[in-house]
Order: C-alpha cells, then structure tokens, then sequence
C-alpha cells in the first residue's frame, strides 16, 4: 500500500548540531566575547569561584575578565570554546606586574636606607600589587603617612640626607590645592611626585573595575563613601575590595601614577651610598 505522505518525519534520524570547536587560550590570540562584543587579545588566565577566567585587552589598552563558558567567543565571527593550553608546563612570567623583566631569583636585598612614603594604606597596597617585585629587588620599603598632614612630622623623624632619600606619592597634587601647600617646601633630598585624581582609587583605570567612569563626588561628601553609594558598592570596605581585585598590572593604572612611581623608584634608588 502506497503511503502518500512518505516515511514518518518523526522517524527521521536527527542531525547532530555542528560541535563548537575548542581553542587554546593562547596569550596575544584575538578573540570577542560572544555577550558583549568585548574585542581584545588574550593577556592571561585566572580562577575564580565561577571558574577558569580569560583576561582580554582591546586595542585601547582596556582590560576585561571573562568566565570561559563553552561557545562564549567568536573567532573571525564563529563561535569557539576557550580552553586552557595543554601540554606545556607552567610558564614561569618574564615581566613583573609593573612591566620590568623577571631579575634572576637571588637572596633579598638588605633594605635601602632610603623611602618611599605615601598617603594611605591603599597606596601602599596598591604599589605593593604592581612594583612588589621591583620594590623587593632593590630594597625599597614603602611607608604609610596616615593622611599628609602628618609629612612634615614623619620627615623631621627619617632626616633625610644625600644616603637616604625620602620620595612621597600625594594624591591630588594640583596647583593651588592643599596637598600643593602641605609639600610646598618638603627640604633637600625629598622628592614629591603625585597624581591629579582625588584619591588613589580615581587612579585605576574605569574599564579595569567594570565601570564607564568614575563617579562625581559633591564638595563635603567624602569621596571613597559618595563613589560606593553611587555605584552600589556598599561601604569603603567593599568598595576598596572591588578596586584591589580589579589590579593585575600596570595596564590597569593611570599613566600619571605610573609616571609618578617609577620616578620616585629611580630618585630613591640613587641615593650616594645607600646600602
């Protein structure tokens, strides 16, 4: 008996959708996050609780971090898997998070008579994430004033002198401010180095702690607790973690803090007999 309509379309085997491919995450391969339309180049991989992390950077030099979910990018507009590379051991880094190249591993150097004194505790924490390498290298310590009113104080106690240097990083160091005032007349052997950002927090780059900007604070507010209010971070506790966590490197400062550091490395470090 003839069957009019043909075999049963149920009955029909079903085609196996096309297997996403699987790439290896390769540093400097240029892939786009399928959600976003993120474009950048591979710069690293991380873990986290949501598990294995991709971190690109665009061609702006803006950073983002990625879960590595299956099909979740696009090569040349096709949907691929990011991987972990295999069969390759650990790589051990050849730049520290500052940029400068890995120094052969030695004893720690004896630290320098000179420092490096800065505003706050999230200064100091935030140099020790970039330059902790470098500042290790070369026997450099980095001490919190607790607010630059106390400069003058913790000046008169170091002494500075030709053997030992005293750099300071200020916050907000622009014509006519306070912070201009207070290191007006710091003495010999002092150099004063600084950024134009409010705090130290203005100076990690937006893109780096997910943000399109940082916030604008009203005269009165304090700014570390206007930004969190704003952005719904919570309290400054909160908030300081999401800036610290969004720090891998020098790529997510400010130039000018940048700037301002690698100067005060280099006049500390070149103090006459500094051992």
């Amino acid at each position: 008996m003839d069957d009019r309509y043909g075999r049963d379309v149920l009955s029909k085997p079903q085609r196996a959708k096309p297997r996403v491919p699987e790439v290896a995450a390769e540093t400097d391969l240029v892939v786009e996050d399928a959600a976003t339309g993120f474009c950048g180049a591979i710069v690293g991989l991380e873990k986290s609780y949501s598990g294995d992390l991709v971190r690109l950077e665009d061609r702006h030099g803006r950073s983002r971090v990625f879960v590595m979910h299956p099909a979740a990018f696009l090569i040349d507009g096709r949907p691929v898997t990011l991987v972990k590379p295999r069969g390759r051991g650990p790589q051990a880094p050849t730049r520290t998070a500052s940029g400068s190249r890995v120094a052969p591993k030695t004893r720690a150097r004896t630290a320098r008579a000179s420092r490096i004194l800065v505003e706050g505790v999230h200064d100091a924490t935030l140099i020790e994430r970039v330059w902790g390498d470098d500042l290790r290298a070369e026997g450099v310590v980095v001490e919190s004033l607790d607010g630059l009113d106390n400069l003058e104080q913790a000046l008169a106690e170091f002494a500075p002198a030709p053997h030992r240097r005293a750099g300071v990083l200020v916050d907000h160091l622009v014509a006519g401010s306070k912070e201009a005032k207070l290191t007006a007349d710091v003495g010999e052997h002092v150099l004063v180095c600084g950024h134009p950002y409010i705090d130290v927090w203005e100076a990690v780059k937006p893109a780096s702690v997910g943000i399109d900007a940082w916030p604008r604070v009203p005269m009165g507010t304090d700014w570390k607790t206007g930004v969190c209010r704003q952005l719904g971070w919570g309290d400054p506790r909160d908030g300081w973690r999401r800036v610290l966590a969004g720090v891998r490197d020098y790529r997510d400062l400010e130039t000018d803090l940048l700037r301002s550091v690698e100067e005060l490395l280099d006049f500390v470090t070149a103090a006459a007999g500094d051992r």
